[in-house]
C-alpha cells in the first residue's frame, strides 16, 4: 500500500511539470461556422516554435480541432511603373521630368531606369498637387556610377523626404553634362505585405558606441523569446551611407573544461541609402541578440526606429455563437495533434470572420520569477521524488527478498 502511495505521489508531480502555461479567451463570434483566431506576437512567445503546443478547448474541456494557417508569400520584386506627366529640356541647362504619383500613396523613394552614361548628375525634386505651384522637397544631391558592364542601363534608387504630393518634379541640372536618358520611373516592392506582418515591441534596446572598434551595437531584449522574419531600419543621417549590419547572439561553450562566451553571427545585411532597409531575414526564434553596425571612419548612423516584424499567423477552428472558448498553449511536452480538418483546409473558404485572443495569463514569466514557484514546480523537487522513488523501490525489493528467503 505504501508504495502504491508513493508512485501515485510521483505521478502526480510529473504532470505538474506537463500542464499549459498559458492560457487565454476567444472573443466571441457572432456566428457559427469557420472563424480565423488572430496568433498575437504574446501568444506565440510562450509556445513552441512551431506552434505544436497550441490547444482549443470548449467550456466542457472537449477539445477543437484546428489548423495553422500561414501565408507563405515571399519577399517580392515587383515594379511599379509611374507615369511621366512631361518631359522638359532646356539645352545646356536643364532637364525637368515630372513624375504622376498614384492616389494615396505616400512615398520617399523613386526608382529610375538609366540608360548607360559615364557622367555625374546634379538633382533637386520638388512637389506639387496641381502642376502650378511647386514646393521643394530635396535639393543639390548627385546621381554617380551610371554605367553597368554587363546591361545597356541601370537601376538608381533616390530617397526623399516622406510625400503625399500628387506629382512629383526631377530637376536635373545639365550646365556642365549633356542629359541622361531616363528610360522610366516607379517603385519597387521588397517588403513582406504589410498586412502579413505585425510588430513586436522589444522590451528593452540599447544603443551603444564603440569608438574603439569604429561600431555601433545595439542591445535588444524582448519579454520572451519572439520571432522574427523582417528588420527595418528608418535612418536619419547621413545622406549617404553603405554600411555592414550584423545580427548575432552570445551562445556558452565549454572551451578546455571552462563555460566561456562566444558572438553566433544569424545573419548579416547592408544597410544603403539607396533602398528602404527593410529586411526579410530566415526566421529566428530568440529572447535577446544584438546588432552590430561596422562604421568604419564615418559618424554613426542616427536612427530613428528599428522595427521588428514577425510573419501574420493565424488559427482557423469552426466556432459557436453560443460557445466560450479557451486557448491553451506552452506546454513543452506536447506534439503537433493530428486533425481530420487539417485535410480539408482546400475546402475552406480563404477569407473569414476573425476573432482573436484576449484576457492572457501566463503563470510562469521568467527565470525571475523560479523563487516565488511553489516548491513542487522547482528542479530540485523532481529529482529528490526520483531519488526517493529509487530508494523506495530498492527498499521493497529487498523486502521481499528477505521475505522470500524466510520461507524458503
Amino acid at each position: 500500500m505504501k508504495l502504491n502511495k508513493f508512485i501515485l505521489l510521483l505521478f502526480i508531480a510529473n504532470l505538474s511539470f506537463g500542464q499549459y502555461q498559458t492560457t487565454g479567451k476567444l472573443k466571441k463570434v457572432t456566428e457559427n461556422g469557420f472563424h480565423e483566431i488572430i496568433l498575437s506576437p504574446e501568444i506565440r512567445s510562450y509556445s513552441k516554435q512551431d506552434l505544436s503546443d497550441i490547444r482549443i478547448f470548449d467550456s466542457k474541456g472537449n477539445e477543437i480541432p484546428y489548423f495553422i494557417q500561414s501565408d507563405n508569400t515571399v519577399s517580392s520584386n515587383t515594379f511599379e511603373e509611374y507615369k511621366i506627366a512631361s518631359k522638359t529640356v532646356l539645352p545646356k541647362k536643364s532637364t525637368s521630368i515630372i513624375i504622376a504619383i498614384p492616389p494615396n500613396k505616400a512615398n520617399n523613394q523613386l526608382s529610375l531606369f538609366i540608360a548607360n552614361s559615364n557622367v555625374e548628375k546634379k538633382y533637386s525634386i520638388s512637389g506639387s498637387d496641381d502642376q502650378k505651384e511647386w514646393f521643394g522637397i530635396s535639393d543639390a544631391q548627385y546621381l554617380s556610377d551610371l554605367n553597368s558592364s554587363t546591361e545597356t542601363s541601370v537601376v538608381k534608387n533616390i530617397s526623399y523626404p516622406l510625400s503625399t504630393y500628387h506629382y512629383l518634379r526631377i530637376d536635373f541640372d545639365d550646365r556642365k553634362t549633356l542629359p541622361i536618358n531616363i528610360l522610366k520611373i516607379g517603385n519597387f516592392t521588397t517588403q513582406l505585405p504589410r498586412s502579413l506582418v505585425q510588430e513586436t515591441v522589444p522590451k528593452k534596446s540599447v544603443t551603444t558606441e564603440i569608438p574603439s572598434e569604429k561600431e555601433t551595437q545595439i542591445h535588444v531584449l524582448f519579454d520572451a523569446p519572439q520571432v522574427i522574419n523582417q528588420i527595418t531600419f528608418d535612418v536619419l543621417k547621413p545622406t549617404y551611407y553603405n554600411r555592414r549590419a550584423i545580427l548575432y547572439k552570445k551562445v556558452k561553450r565549454d572551451v578546455k573544461r571552462k563555460s566561456q562566451i562566444f558572438d553566433e553571427q544569424i545573419i548579416s545585411f547592408e544597410l544603403n541609402s539607396n533602398t528602404k532597409n527593410i529586411f526579410t531575414i530566415p526566421e529566428i526564434f530568440e529572447k535577446e541578440f544584438y546588432i552590430k553596425i561596422e562604421n568604419h571612419d564615418n559618424q554613426p548612423l542616427s536612427l530613428s526606429k528599428i522595427k521588428y516584424d514577425q510573419k501574420l499567423i493565424s488559427v482557423i477552428a469552426d466556432l459557436n455563437t453560443n460557445e466560450s472558448y479557451i486557448l491553451k498553449t506552452g506546454n513543452k511536452n506536447l506534439t503537433e495533434p493530428e486533425y481530420d480538418l487539417s485535410n480539408f483546409k482546400n475546402k475552406i473558404a480563404a477569407i473569414l470572420p476573425q476573432t482573436y485572443v484576449y484576457d492572457i495569463e501566463q503563470r510562469t514569466n521568467a527565470k525571475s520569477d523560479i523563487q516565488s514557484k511553489s516548491f513542487w514546480q522547482q528542479p530540485w523537487f523532481m529529482w529528490i521524488c526520483i531519488i526517493l522513488g529509487g530508494i523506495t523501490i530498492l527498499f521493497f525489493t529487498a523486502s521481499l527478498v528477505k521475505d522470500l528467503k524466510r520461507k524458503n
